[in-house]
């Protein structure tokens, strides 16, 4: 049995770096043995690795990294949660529509569903969104409509190994530690990220791995939850936000209340019906209130946490007005489209 699945079973030691690179360079040759990665997940799907385990498989994957990567993508920022929690519309892909007509520059990384409701590559294929499949691609849809949605190929190729080793298993029962730290594994240089984290239960180890992260990027990430467990800012509840930029570190409680949005329930943010159908009618403006606030309050929070605005009411207002006034309606007509267009 390979060192790095003896310890994750054993929980008596912690697994290095050079432990985390032979067991990548095993995987990468086809010379584990059978069962080995599916003990892997399991065990770290159970609970939650040491810090230096966590750092260190970081660490080795972000060695593995292929060269070419992007250079200046103009201040842009990524909303992804850790998926899981209550089934609810698709947040975060609203909330990167609407920020983008807000003027904000935004790189959305995400996945497909882990539960039952569709994931953000699930939404975006049935809306007939493109997603970009290169860091030049990203660069193009950028420039063209202040928004881009990035394919898999941002993830190591690590992730998409351990998923064929478990085959015929199902790598969504076996992978939540895996898709919990998704957010932090996409190769995509944004200046800030903001993810929710379902799972109350993971946030110390997440937040170990986010300053982690923080520290070795530069950028500010974002951690959010509330007492609802959605993978999101709500609009109607407080929430935590652990806030990271390279080396420093924040609290804060997000309160809606304070910033005047209305009150609310998870069940204004449950589709009824098609979900492509409830996503445009919130996108349009013509959704509940509680669904509209809380894709405004996310969209602000990417405004904020972007730098480009410190003024949370103001940032509120423009979001609003970006989803009344139709302009993020328009852009994922346009994105559908294929028009070039600057947002």
């Amino acid at each position: 049995m390979h060192d790095a699945v003896a310890a994750l079973i054993g929980q008596d030691r912690p697994v290095d770096l050079p432990v985390w690179r032979s067991f990548w360079d095993r995987l990468h040759d086809g010379g584990l043995q059978r069962g080995e990665t599916v003990a892997l997940l399991a065990s770290l799907s159970t609970r939650m690795p040491d810090r230096v385990t966590l750092t260190a498989l970081l660490d080795s994957l972000a060695e593995r990294r292929p060269a070419g990567r992007p250079g200046d993508l103009g201040a842009a920022v990524n909303i992804v949660g850790t998926g899981g929690g209550p089934g609810t519309f698709n947040i975060s892909t609203a909330a990167a529509l609407v920020a983008a007509a807000m003027g904000v520059r935004v790189v959305k990384t995400g996945s497909r569903a882990y539960t039952g409701r569709l994931g953000s590559v699930d939404l975006l294929e049935r809306l007939g969104v493109p997603l970009v499949s290169s860091y030049e691609e990203t660069h193009d849809f950028l420039e063209r409509h202040g928004i881009a949605f990035a394919g898999a190929f941002v993830y190591p190729a690590e992730l998409a190994l351990l998923s064929r080793s478990v085959l015929p298993l199902d790598v969504r029962k076996l992978g939540r530690f895996v898709n919990a730290l998704g957010p932090l594994l996409a190769d995509m240089p944004v200046a800030a990220q903001l993810t929710g984290v379902a799972d109350a239960r993971l946030t110390n180890g997440l937040r170990q791995a986010t300053a982690h992260v923080a520290r070795g990027s530069g950028r500010s990430v974002w951690l959010c939850v509330n007492d609802v467990g959605a993978d999101e800012l709500l609009g109607f509840v407080p929430n935590r936000v652990y806030a990271y930029e390279g080396a420093a570190e924040d609290e804060f409680v997000l309160d809606p209340a304070r910033l005047g949005l209305c009150s609310g329930s998870l069940e204004e943010l449950r589709p009824r019906g098609d979900a492509v159908t409830f996503f445009r009618e919130v996108l349009s403006g013509r959704g509940a209130p509680a669904a509209a606030e809380t894709v405004c309050l996310n969209a602000a929070a990417l405004a904020v946490a972007g730098r480009l605005t410190g003024d949370w009411r103001a940032a509120l207002d423009a979001a609003r007005d970006a989803l009344c006034g139709g302009r993020a309606l328009d852009l994922l007509t346009r994105l559908r489209a294929g028009v070039s267009a600057h947002v």
